[in-house]
């Protein structure tokens, strides 16, 4: 288990960092028409799949004809179709860009999309290219990564965005070697190995340019958390590993709980460590506090004794995908109104006895790639079913088996819970208890999240974090 999540950490780390040695010079053009059918032509004409114009005709229909069951528009003014080929590489990218916006149909649906981007995804890549496609969409969800992409005028100035942010061009945004920054990041490493700590968490939201972390101890590991994607592009030979987490609020050291949760899912962290923290204000620029905590203090007996977070069969990557959903429903919640919802994953074996649905299974019928919660097209029909009643159930692997379905158990495993918890929160305290899975809840009313396992809860997106400041 412990080999196969170091090479899960491996895997995630140069997927989001090598994606740009699939995107060339000429497959980033500007895009001549003002619909996606034709802007799909023209980006496939880059690509030199085949020099027969019937098979770049076929693709497209194909691309087309899959939009009517799952749109591959993100939000943003993004699309992101994409189809399997067989193909030499494993990924072909080419980005478009209209700067009028282009239509996907003739009622003029998303006439606000003004970048395509289309993946050609080889057809022996099976299992990882959901991975690819949650990073990439990453990247594209942060409005200001688009700002960057739509602000340059000539057609150079969008290529050199584009490679910025896919990690091959670093000359666009400024260094600023910051002498305090300097300063406080000896400091971090001294207060680290002083405590024992394993880890330094550096918070990159703080910065608005790059700061160098190249004299950091190698004798430590240094994981970067943030939420903004080009943080990585200009730093990732300086840190071990990238924890993305959601902009709860701007307090100091708010993001630490999820960034924690998160990495002990991914095996970065144990309940055994020590971390020191290295933060400040997001978008200062300045590294102003140094916190050291013991994580199996501070989350106290919030679980049991067993060191891995996950329950069996429970992949890592989906678990984190999940809470990041969950995190974006407690924050957005939907149509500008809170949102409470419950989400259980793990064995369907073990979980199916303890429910019932209390509507018709709205994902009943699509393909497991389309209903994956990997899938970054999934996001927003989540959100848009998280107000039915009912938890939603996910395979251990993210595919959606259901949703509005009803946990039920006995009286004799009823859980006590503290006061301010309702139904929601006890039911997922209960099917985790007796189906040794993961539950995790949004709370309407406290816009919490909460993560339950064995019957014991964390909270995920509490806004307070208590550890000392040095």
């Amino acid at each position: 288990m412990i080999g196969m999540k170091k090479f899960d950490t491996i895997f995630r780390k140069r997927v989001i960092m090598r994606l740009g040695k699939y995107l060339s010079k000429n497959r980033i053009i500007e895009l001549k028409g003002d619909n996606f059918s034709d802007a799909l032509t023209e980006l496939l004409q880059t690509c030199n799949i085949s020099n027969d114009p019937e098979v770049n005709t076929s693709i497209v229909n194909e691309i087309l004809e899959r939009e009517k069951t799952i749109t591959s528009y993100l939000g943003n003014g993004i699309a992101m179709p994409y189809i399997r080929r067989p193909i030499s590489k494993p990924y072909i990218f080419a980005i478009g860009r209209c700067k009028n916006g282009l239509n996907f149909s003739n009622s003029g649906e998303h006439k606000d999309t003004r970048i395509v981007f289309l993946m050609i995804i080889s057809t022996e890549n099976e299992e990882s290219y959901l991975t690819v496609l949650a990073a990439i969409a990453r990247i594209f969800q942060n409005q200001e990564n688009v700002d960057l992409i739509l602000e340059g005028q000539s057609i150079n100035a969008f290529r050199e965005h584009i490679r910025l942010l896919f990690g091959t061009c670093k000359s666009i945004i400024n260094t600023n070697k910051n002498s305090l920054n300097q300063f406080m990041l000896r400091e971090a490493q001294k207060i680290a190995h002083a405590n024992k700590c394993t880890t330094v968490l550096v918070f990159g939201d703080v910065l608005t340019g790059i700061f160098d972390f190249k004299e950091h101890s190698d004798n430590l590991s240094f994981i970067l958390v943030t939420h903004k994607t080009d943080t990585l592009a200009t730093t990732e030979n300086y840190f071990d590993d990238v924890i993305y987490v959601h902009p709860f609020s701007n307090y100091r050291l708010s993001q630490a709980r999820s960034a924690v949760i998160i990495g002990l899912t991914r095996g970065l962290l144990s309940q055994k460590d020590r971390v020191c923290c290295f933060a400040g204000l997001p978008q200062s620029n300045i590294f102003d506090t140094i916190s050291v905590f013991d994580i199996g203090k501070e989350f106290g007996n919030s679980f049991s004794n067993n060191e891995d977070l996950l329950a069996e069969g429970i992949h890592p990557e989906a678990l984190e995908r999940l809470l990041a959903i969950a995190a974006d429903i407690a924050v957005e919640g939907r149509e500008g109104k809170p949102v409470g919802c419950l989400f259980v994953i793990g064995d369907i074996a073990k979980i199916k006895p303890f429910t019932k649905p209390l509507v018709l299974n709205p994902f009943y019928g699509y393909k497991e790639e389309d209903r994956n919660i990997l899938n970054p097209f999934m996001a927003e029909t989540i959100k848009e079913f998280s107000s039915i009643d009912g938890a939603f159930i996910v395979r251990g692997d993210g595919v959606i088996e259901s949703a509005g379905s009803l946990i039920q158990a006995s009286s004799e495993h009823a859980i006590q819970m503290p006061g301010g918890f309702g139904t929601r929160h006890a039911a997922g305290a209960v099917i985790s208890a007796v189906a040794h899975c993961i539950a995790v809840a949004v709370s309407e009313s406290t816009h919490q999240v909460t993560l339950f396992k064995d019957g014991k809860m964390m909270l995920f997106s509490d806004q307070s974090f208590s550890s000392p400041s040095i």
